[in-house]
């Protein structure tokens, strides 16, 4: 009796588990009888309240299906998700790097928020045995890469699922591998990934508009200055001329990609705006903070700083000669002037950005001044810091061109002005466009930084915004 009692309550537990399974998105077309054999791999597990699950960065190996509770999941920046946290309740399916093809870690972390029963299926053992129902097989990785990419919202791009293989070649495939051949393996498949990402880029109509753009302003400036010859159109170099001039081997004008000299220029230009942005940022910033965390400090400081704030860098250049010795420091000063205004008002933006409630909630829970500075006003702080920093590199290239054509003997700006006085326009278009790529790539460098912190920071206020 108590034999039949026990299968009879083994009965009862797998057919549930298979009703369970059935509501799971991946699994609602699977047919009963692979249901079952799916069961067979279930380990069923509990964690009680505020216990971590898993964290990003461990080894991806099982997917995990709810049974009861809730847990909280946040994806890492890796998985470049629009919405980084989720709550997942009863029937919902987690942990599923287990089946990418391209990521054998985590790319999130989760935690139980009350007592949570699971069943856990591993990965690898999954994906085998849907070897055996190919047609099922893709179906049901069909539906993980859905769910991943509407419901985590994570890109196309990293939740491609696991292949399912067909014959002795996907069981030899299966196979675990030696360290050395997982890792050489691994290393492949980001490659494959950059590849993939490449090709996706080129099949979406992006880069196509942009050189469609390109075209356009480019055929327009060929018509206008040496087709149509348009009023104030004609005196100006034209396309070919200066496409001619910089690509020279022997430039009529001393000035080419094939010249010592222009390269010179490029070099002094980069490095007067590193120093002035380094030194824009390391001033700016902490005076944005203390602006916007402190009211006593702001009412001293902020009055003298909106004074100054409008004040052209071209108006500084007679007290920058008195200043400052030498050629290089007046116009790194300069240069200075304009990116540290941008850098230190977004920052104190951030800071009076930051709901009040978070600062009060830090002195309630025990925190010290300087422990709510560094740890809730700091990083609230941080997306209108990179959104400064941005400008700041731009106006600092604005700024500079003002200043080499005062003052200097290389750079970007010194060419341009130079070049006008002597009558080498071409020459004049050679440094603005060469001024504009090294402005915009510059300007990339601290937009990539940033965007990377930005999701860090999407990710807590989401949470912030959950709890």
């Amino acid at each position: 009796m108590k034999l039949r009692h026990r299968s009879t309550e083994a009965a009862e537990a797998d057919d549930a588990l298979i009703r369970l399974l059935k509501r799971a998105m991946p699994f609602q077309v699977v047919s009963n009888e692979l249901l079952g054999r799916i069961a067979l791999l279930a380990r069923r597990a509990s964690y009680q309240k505020e216990e971590t699950i898993y964290r990003a960065g461990d080894p991806a190996d099982d997917i995990y299906v709810i049974v009861s509770g809730r847990v909280d999941h946040i994806l890492e920046p890796a998985a470049k998700a629009r919405a980084a946290v989720k709550v997942l309740g009863e029937g919902e399916v987690f942990g599923w790097a287990a089946v990418l093809r391209y990521h054998p870690l985590r790319l999130a972390t989760t935690t139980a928020l009350e007592r949570t029963s699971v069943v856990r299926l591993n990965g690898k053992a999954l994906a085998k045995l849907l070897e055996s129902d190919p047609e099922t097989g893709d179906v049901v990785m069909s539906r993980f890469a859905t769910m991943i990419s509407v419901e985590f919202t994570v890109p196309e791009d990293v939740s491609v699922p696991r292949r399912i293989g067909r014959g002795p070649a996907a069981e030899a495939a299966a196979a675990p591998a030696p360290a050395v051949v997982r890792r050489a393996a691994f290393d492949t498949t980001r490659l494959e990934l950059s590849m993939y990402r490449l090709a996706q880029w080129l099949r979406s109509p992006r880069p196509y508009l942009m050189v469609v753009g390109y075209a356009l302003f480019l055929g327009f400036w060929y018509l206008a200055v040496q087709v149509w010859k348009l009023p104030r159109f004609s005196e100006m170099p034209g396309l070919t001329e200066v496409v001619r001039e910089w690509f020279s081997r022997d430039p009529t004008y001393g000035l080419s990609l094939y010249t010592a000299e222009y390269y010179q220029h490029i070099l002094v230009s980069i490095r007067r705006v590193s120093i002035a942005f380094a030194v824009a940022t390391a001033i700016g910033v902490p005076l944005g903070l203390f602006l916007g965390w402190s009211v006593r400090f702001k009412e001293y400081v902020f009055p003298v700083f909106e004074l100054l704030r409008p004040v052209p860098p071209l108006a500084w250049v007679p007290l920058a000669i008195i200043m400052f010795k030498g050629s290089e420091t007046p116009i790194i000063f300069l240069t200075y002037l304009a990116s540290f205004y941008a850098t230190a008002l977004n920052t104190m933006l951030g800071v009076e950005s930051i709901d009040e409630s978070y600062v009060r909630a830090a002195f309630c829970l025990g925190a010290r001044r300087a422990q709510v500075f560094l740890h809730v006003i700091v990083p609230g702080a941080l997306p209108f810091v990179f959104t400064g920093l941005q400008i700041s590199v731009g106006v600092a290239w604005f700024s500079l061109v003002a200043a080499e054509m005062v003052s200097g003997q290389y750079g970007l700006g010194y060419v341009i002005n130079t070049s006008y006085t002597m009558v080498r326009y071409p020459t004049i278009v050679i440094g603005m466009v060469t001024l504009g790529i090294v402005g915009y790539v510059t300007s990339a460098g601290v937009r990539t930084v940033g965007n990377y912190l930005m999701q860090w920071r999407e990710r807590e206020l989401a949470l912030g915004a959950l709890l």
